[in-house]
């Protein structure tokens, strides 16, 4: 029997084509390993901490399997579970789950049907191109800061855009707030939306208690009036008014300022300040840094 006999060539033609379809069927998929899967957890612990510092953070695989999960404390119990379904929304559909939340807030409801979870703070771990898993969080200081949490995991591994959905809100604070502001003190920014400094309309007409801020840096700006302010030394009567927050009725030893307008000092976090004495009305800008 020769090689060149017409069946021959046929079977050895049909062999070929079946090994190349087998071939064509197969196809090579990156995956998220669990070394990947904690780098994304360190990644979006660090970016948690520097507000608030509450959040869950879950990560899932391409095919949604759960391979890490970090709670926070003070994180609600559960956030575990919201983080968990975001992660698996953002494989499943390829997208952050933001992109849903939009869907059923401008009207189409029917969303709310499927069995997923369109809540934002899901964003997909995207590398080369290929969708290799996905990342959760819930429990951060709000749903914005949920998805910037998500992204600075996503970032640890992803190689596509390093800039969350979306961006934070410009505030502005026209002459008539700011006055109105002023006139009795009050807070113009609070920080609420997740952002690590609040700004206050600062009013004083008499003295006040010791003020140690365990977190907060206060940069201050002196607009009118005069104070004697003084900053170190030890506080006398420490009590905890609130979370980070302690007061008292006066400083031993320090140094002591006399603050006029257009004067600015910086106190760090934990170091006790106190404004001894005050010429009415004494107005300030105070930027608190977290």
């Amino acid at each position: 029997m020769t090689t060149n006999h017409p069946r021959f060539l046929l079977a050895l033609l049909a062999c070929a084509l079946l090994g190349h379809t087998a071939a064509a069927q197969v196809s090579t998929q990156k995956s998220l390993n669990l070394e990947g899967a904690q780098e994304v957890i360190t990644a979006a612990e660090a970016e948690a901490r520097r507000s608030g510092g509450t959040a869950v953070i879950a990560v899932v695989d391409a095919g949604g399997n759960l391979m890490a999960l970090q709670r926070l404390d003070g994180t609600f119990d559960a956030g575990a579970n919201i983080s968990v379904g975001k992660a698996r929304t953002a494989v499943q559909f390829k997208k952050p789950t933001k992109f849903f939340e939009d869907i059923i807030k401008n009207g189409r409801t029917a969303m709310v049907t499927v069995d997923f979870t369109p809540l934002q703070g899901g964003v997909p771990i995207v590398y080369q191109g290929e969708v290799i898993g996905g990342v959760g969080v819930s429990g951060a200081a709000n749903a914005q800061r949920d998805e910037e949490v998500a992204m600075a995991g996503a970032n640890a591994i992803s190689d596509g855009p390093k800039t969350s959905t979306t961006q934070p809100k410009v505030e502005f604070f026209d002459k008539q707030t700011v006055d109105a502001a002023f006139a009795k003190g009050s807070v113009l920014f609070d920080g609420s939306d997740g952002r690590n400094y609040m700004v206050h309309a600062s009013r004083r007409e008499g003295p006040g208690q010791v003020e140690i801020h365990t977190k907060d840096a206060d940069v201050i700006y002196v607009l009118g009036g005069t104070a004697d302010f003084i900053t170190g030394g030890t506080i006398e009567s420490p009590r905890e008014v609130a979370a980070n927050e302690i007061r008292g009725a006066s400083i031993s030893g320090g140094d002591e300022r006399h603050l006029s307008k257009g004067d600015v000092i910086i106190v760090p976090h934990g170091v006790p300040h106190w404004f001894k004495q005050v010429d009415a009305p004494f107005t300030y800008y105070v930027v608190k840094v977290r």
